[in-house]
């Protein structure tokens, strides 16, 4: 069994096993309540595929009138009392053409405003997701493949877009196209029409019964399509891991056991909806012949003319391929709800909290920070840190200590605010972090992470990013002090040169450099360095390690490293297990404590001679 099964609950499973679809009706009213934005083109579109449809039924009722003359005009030839009135079947002729060229003008309008309607759609959702994705707390993409997030901005997207493009304006004219050729076939006949219409019950049966059974496949085929899609980020991300332990052959395993899932809730889908067509072809047919029979004897006993029977006919036909559009319509709607549940579950999503509870700018601060018995836990009932509590000075270098899993990390994030602590507080000269606006209070901390982040960009625009308004002498200092100066000069375009999007053109070491060298630009108040040296050599260590030395002076910092050799001069150091404190000091305090710190310490060094 793969990894990806046992998170998902189990071995291989079929699309029969998928999650039961939610509520199509709030789904559907949820989409409808978007659209009401547009209730101007809607408007517009409506009264152009009413008017489309309009002139197209009235014309087969004006063209039997063009064959009942010709019959009366062969009549009256074959027994010699007249002949065939061309002149008025040419003005019959004549008016049909212009309605059916009136018809294809309406329906331009209409395809051109629907089609501005759904683009427009597209546009606003992607930009919606956009602003949605900045909102978003750090929780929901920790807790969730990227690919999961790609797949609802591109294809469900693109699903709904195609739903409302080609379903609507189909929805409009059907329904138009019914109601008006009931009306023209009554008409012509009352018996005639309501002998076709006792085919509708089995159109009827036949669009709920296929709907019914499709929909929850095409709930699962937007869910499988979005696991492949993080499936593939995931390979395409971990390339060289999955090269290095020859996992490929598994990779491909594990992507044909989504894909097979994606294929076969593909093709039940789309094999119970296709049911639709030739079922209401079949009904369509009964309707047509009982329509040709009941013709023939009524225009055997003169109850109707040759031209209504050839209309009524046609309007049989026209009647039941809007019936049969219905069906098919619905089974986009499906398509597009399944989609639009998943686009509008993203954009229902909790929001972080921006605005802070009071009032208090962070760009009076200095920077004293200080942990006050906070407790927390990415899962409450199963807290990662217990009960940390600790006071820091405004310009301390202060490092953060631990074997992994302690909660070093943890405690930078709560610092951050991408998470709130659950018990107890963190304050900033006295203020609790919920009192301030999170923009606020990021603004005044620098962060370089251990896993690095650049943009597909030029080496300069990728330093800038930590202060926008600099200069390019200041982006240049901000190299220089992160002695990464030297490699971009080396580059055939320098500050210039273009980090591609897969960022293979500079090594994961130069990436750490121009991320130090962005966060010296920042020239924040507080410094939090995860790991950030941890991808560069020692002799570049050492020469950072000055750097970063001469950037913390004043400044409230908080360095989380795993080589213990880099923090030896902080001004306290706190040792963590377990989720909380079990040592605090300096480094000679601590060696000589002879407790969790020197066993770390040791563990790396041989221990220190007296």
């Amino acid at each position: 069994m793969s990894e990806r099964n046992r998170r998902r609950g189990g071995g291989r499973r079929g699309p029969a096993a998928v999650e039961k679809p939610k509520d199509f009706r709030k789904a559907f009213a949820q989409l409808f309540r978007y659209l009401g934005r547009y209730k101007v083109y809607l408007t517009v579109m409506f009264v152009c595929a009413v008017a489309g449809t309009v002139f197209t039924i009235v014309g087969p009722k004006i063209l039997g009138n063009a064959t009942t003359e010709l019959f009366h005009g062969l009549v009256a030839k074959v027994q010699r009392t007249g002949s065939i009135n061309f002149e008025k079947i040419g003005r019959i002729l004549l008016t049909v053409l212009i309605l059916y060229l009136v018809s294809a003008l309406f329906s331009l309008l209409q395809g051109l405003v629907m089609a501005h309607i759904s683009n427009d759609v597209s546009y606003q959702l992607r930009r919606n997701i956009s602003e949605k994705i900045n909102r978003i707390p750090v929780e929901y993409f920790e807790s969730r493949p990227y690919g999961e997030v790609l797949s609802r901005v591109t294809n469900d997207v693109d699903t709904l877009q195609q739903g409302i493009n080609q379903s609507i304006t189909q929805l409009i004219t059907s329904v138009t196209s019914i109601i008006g050729v009931f009306i023209m076939m009554l008409t012509i006949s009352v018996r005639m029409t309501l002998a076709v219409v006792t085919m509708i019950p089995l159109s009827i049966l036949a669009v709920t019964l296929t709907m019914k059974r499709s929909q929850k496949y095409f709930k699962a085929q937007q869910r499988f399509l979005g696991e492949v899609n993080g499936q593939i980020e995931e390979v395409f991300a971990g390339e060289n891991v999955i090269k290095a332990f020859n996992r490929q052959e598994a990779s491909i395993e594990e992507f044909e056991e989504i894909n097979d899932d994606l294929y076969e809730s593909a093709w039940k889908s789309q094999a119970i909806a296709g049911l639709m067509r030739p079922l209401m072809i079949v009904i369509g047919h009964l309707g047509y012949v009982t329509a040709a029979v009941l013709g023939s004897i009524f225009a055997v006993k003169r109850i109707i003319e040759v031209g209504d029977i050839q209309a009524l006919l046609q309007y049989v036909r026209n009647f039941s391929q809007p019936i049969q559009q219905i069906g098919e319509v619905m089974a986009m709607m499906q398509s597009a709800t399944a989609a639009s549940e998943r686009v509008f579950e993203f954009l229902d999503e909790p929001e972080e909290e921006e605005i802070g509870s009071t009032t208090v700018s962070a760009w009076d601060l200095s920077g004293n920070v200080s942990f006050d018995h906070i407790r927390f836990g990415y899962d409450p009932e199963q807290p990662v840190i217990h009960d940390f509590s600790a006071q820091v000075l405004n310009g301390q270098k202060v490092a953060i200590v631990g074997p992994t899993g302690a909660g070093k990390t943890t405690i930078v994030k709560l610092l951050m605010r991408f998470y709130d602590v659950q018990d107890g507080s963190i304050k900033i000269d006295s203020h609790n972090l919920k009192e301030f606006d999170r923009s606020d209070l990021r603004s005044m901390m620098g962060m370089v992470l251990q896993d690095t982040w650049l943009f597909a960009g030029t080496i300069m625009e990728n330093i800038r990013y930590g202060k926008l308004d600099a200069s390019d002498e200041e982006v240049i200092q901000a190299a220089k002090a992160a002695h990464v100066h030297h490699f971009i000069m080396q580059q055939p375009d320098g500050y210039h040169t273009v980090i591609n999007e897969e960022m293979t053109n500079i090594s994961q070491g130069q990436k750490q450099l121009l991320t130090i060298a962005r966060a010296i630009l920042a020239d924040n108040k507080i410094l939090i360095l995860d790991e950030a040296t941890s991808s560069v050599d020692t002799w570049t260590e050492i020469r950072i390690q000055k750097a970063m030395d001469r950037l913390m002076e004043g400044r409230t910092s908080f360095v989380i490293a795993h080589r213990l050799s880099t923090i030896r001069d902080a001004d306290m150091i706190l040792v963590m297990n377990h989720g909380d404190i079990v040592e605090q000091g300096c480094h000679q305090e601590l060696l000589d404590a002879g407790g969790f710190y020197a066993e770390l310490y040791n563990s790396q060094f041989e221990p220190e001679t007296a």
